[in-house]
């Protein structure tokens, strides 16, 4: 009987899972050219429609983003008119940011980008729906065996 070979690249869950990342940021490029917004930028934007006014470093946990690539991206929102950014005065070393009137106004015009992301998927909503929770779960699989060491980036199914 033939052993299956563990290392070929169609059989790494990493590798099916950074295809579909890149084809997902590809439709969401296009969807996102009319609001001038990159995939991170929507991200950030996603967070401060949902909370309102956060500091960097809660933008940045929620985001899973370091402050050095988090940093740049509000910058550029910023210098859109997008967002503002401000020091703590209770703590100067804390910045936070909020919104614009303009960003606000920016929600209204991304409410039909998740409609053309589930569209683009081919599937159902409640497949999307059990594919969000199942991607979910894999990641806190994943953080909670980060925390005892091991690896699992492309363990197989």
């Amino acid at each position: 009987m033939e052993r299956e070979d563990f290392l070929r690249l169609d059989d790494q869950i990493c590798f099916s899972l950074h295809a579909a990342a890149r084809a997902f940021n590809s439709v969401y490029r296009t969807a996102l050219k009319d609001l001038g917004l990159t995939y991170p930028q929507y991200l950030v934007m996603l967070v401060l429609w949902e909370h309102g006014e956060l500091p960097v470093k809660k933008i940045g946990e929620r985001l899973r983003l370091d402050s050095g690539t988090l940093s740049p991206l509000l910058k550029r929102l910023e210098a859109a008119g997008h967002v503002e950014r401000r020091r703590s005065a209770e703590d100067e070393r804390s910045v936070a940011v909020r919104l614009t009137e303009e960003g606000r106004a920016l929600r209204e015009r991304a409410r039909a980008v998740p409609r053309a992301i589930a569209e683009s998927t081919g599937l159902s909503l409640d497949e999307v729906r059990d594919l969000r929770l199942r991607l979910n779960q894999l990641t806190d699989a994943l953080d909670g065996g980060e925390r005892e060491g091991a690896s699992r980036d492309c363990v197989r199914p």
